[in-house]
């Protein structure tokens, strides 16, 4: 895989990604080459070249590296087992690679301890959403599982409560009890959540719109209930 951009590829270094070769312009070289301290190829070429092996704003530096990983569903669990306090957000057919990628640097940012989407009908881990979520997709964990209702009640089985997205939910996203192990549901970008995703849900939160657009972008409703469970977490220290 290629993945390119400073941000990105300067993560995907420090987190100790396989880095396989380096392509970089003469003004990132040294920077590079002293990050890498020689682990591997290094080939400079000029930003035309560059722009042949990528199709998006690579800021002089790509980086040839393993795929990335995705964790199973017990092992997600098993890493969260000793904490009191544990969010997932499950991700229900989302497919625009630039959602995806924003939602997991806002997980990074609020301490999302993982995500969870579906192998079908949704966005995968690619250079594109890496590059979007500007290295935090280094940190955060991620499992993509065969079916999102097994999923969930594999989950609840586990003791975690599913929080559900809905325009007609009954609690307001700021009024909801966020402790304990949950599981926060972000629909797809024009339908929301499933009938049958949101038949297994424990609660229903609302974000409140008084607009013309009933409807926000899922990154940003992620964000809002994230960093609403972020200053419940805060709150409750």
């Amino acid at each position: 895989m290629l993945i390119y951009g400073k941000n990105t590829c300067l993560e995907a270094i420090k987190s100790k990604r396989n880095i396989i070769k380096a392509f970089v312009s003469k003004q990132m070289y040294e920077t590079i080459n002293n990050l890498l301290n020689n682990n591997c190829e290094i080939e400079i070429k000029d930003s035309k070249e560059l722009d042949l092996l990528v199709d998006g704003v690579h800021q002089g530096i790509i980086l040839e590296t393993s795929d990335y990983e995705y964790v199973s569903i017990e092992k997600l669990v098993e890493l969260n087992k000793s904490k009191n306090d544990v969010c997932f957000a499950l991700l229900d057919s989302l497919e625009d690679p630039h959602n995806l990628g924003a939602i997991l640097r806002t997980c990074d940012a609020a301490g999302i301890d993982g995500v969870i989407f579906s192998k079908n009908r949704s966005v995968g881990l690619s250079n594109l959403v890496a590059k979007i979520s500007t290295g935090a997709i280094e940190y955060v964990p991620c499992s993509r599982v065969t079916n999102l209702v097994q999923t969930i009640e594999y989950l609840k089985s586990c003791g975690y409560w599913i929080i559900g997205t809905e325009l007609d939910g009954s609690v307001s996203y700021d009024k909801q009890d966020y402790s304990g192990k949950i599981v926060v549901v972000i629909g797809s970008e024009g339908k929301g959540i499933s009938k049958i995703v949101k038949d297994h849900c424990d609660y229903l939160i609302r974000i409140p719109m008084v607009g013309h657009v009933n409807s926000l972008n899922a990154s940003v409703s992620a964000s809002l209930i994230f960093y609403e469970v972020l200053r419940n977490r805060l709150k409750n220290k």
